[in-house]
């Protein structure tokens, strides 16, 4: 089974989402957007960039 984006209300106005795994860890937690359609914008926008985006190692910046 493959993990799931989960929508949860954030106060009485807006919305985030999770990524969870498939064993149930949190993965991501989305910051608030304003409205339903945003929050389905926003989890698209992963799902869409996550299998093609670059793994960039920012450990030794500033030494």
């Amino acid at each position: 089974m493959a993990g799931s984006f989960e929508i949860l209300k954030a106060g009485t106005d807006s919305f985030r989402f999770r990524l969870t795994a498939d064993d149930g860890t949190v993965v991501a937690v989305s910051p608030q957007f304003p409205n339903l359609k945003a929050v389905v914008a926003g989890i698209n926008a992963v799902r869409e960039n996550a299998a093609t985006g670059f793994v960039v190692d920012r450990r030794n910046l500033g030494t």
